[in-house]
């Protein structure tokens, strides 16, 4: 048993890293050499190509529930970097995030690469930069996702949205869905093993991940619509929506797939980055 773990963790260790090294230097040098491939929806083109083939790679099972839109901006809450590989596997689209991934190895390189939008929240400056940006990419006709938490969690709850970046879905006529997203597994837990928050880091992460035979994820989506009031209300009513969505979404998982909930068997001497249990940061 321990041998067939090495060798799936292995495997699928090299299969990603031989990929997304080869697609990072192609669409590099696209981007530097092709104007076209500077365009945002070229970008956002590469970017759910890239995330589709990584779905493969890391065998995520993925159930959607309800229509995911093709623009406006999208709002949902945050587990793990999983959440934009399931997220941009679906649809094109632009990604706001904290700056912070910028300088990530691998998935900050994708990021920037894809047209991702970067955000500083600790400066005001910034975020109402931002929100140009964003208004400019939802004008263009982009689908823009937006995690309003502002940091990952480890799923207990849906913690507080933050409302500064909510700003354009109230100045511009695009729609608002809301999202929930939620995982699985036959055996560990989610918190601790998919779910990357608190001190974890990530190398030790995702060779936990390369090891699981099967990652269920649910994706289900709200109604989009016009939004009206200002940006605290909104926040609100949003938080609601997707904390009513990832409940459903959390009941569904337990029915379809029953979870022993055994200790994580790490792959790494040591063992992983420790992890409080589930609760609000």
């Amino acid at each position: 048993m321990k041998r067939q773990l090495v060798l799936r963790v292995a495997g699928r260790a090299a299969s990603f890293l031989f990929f997304i090294i080869g697609t990072i230097i192609a669409q590099a040098l696209r981007v530097s050499f092709s104007k076209a491939a500077r365009q945002r929806r070229a970008r956002a083109e590469w970017l759910q190509r890239t995330a589709q083939r990584c779905v493969q790679i890391l065998r995520l099972k993925i159930n959607r529930f309800g229509a995911l839109p093709t623009s406006g901006l999208v709002v949902a809450n945050h587990l793990s970097y999983i959440d934009i590989i399931l997220l941009a596997a679906q649809r094109p689209c632009v990604f706001v995030s904290k700056s912070e991934v910028h300088s990530w190895p691998i998935f900050g390189q994708c990021a920037r690469l894809g047209g991702t939008i970067f955000v500083d929240r600790k400066h005001r400056g910034d975020v109402a930069g931002v929100t140009d940006l964003m208004g400019a990419a939802l004008d263009e006709g982009a689908l823009v996702i937006l995690f309003p938490e502002g940091t990952s969690s480890g799923g207990a709850s849906v913690l507080p949205f933050k409302s500064s970046l909510l700003e354009p879905a109230l100045h511009v006529n695009h729609p608002v869905t809301a999202i929930a997203i939620a995982y699985a597994l036959e055996q560990g837990s989610v918190a601790n093993e998919i779910c990357y928050w608190r001190d974890m880091t990530l190398l030790p992460h995702l060779l936990n991940v390369w090891s699981k035979s099967l990652i269920y994820c649910s994706l289900r989506c709200g109604v989009g619509r016009q939004r009206r009031g200002d940006r605290k209300s909104l926040a609100r009513e949003l938080h609601d929506e997707v904390a009513a969505l990832h409940a459903a979404s959390t009941r569904e998982l337990a029915v379809r797939i029953p979870q022993t909930f055994e200790q994580p068997r790490p792959v790494l001497m040591g063992g992983l980055p420790s992890a409080a249990k589930p609760q609000r940061p």
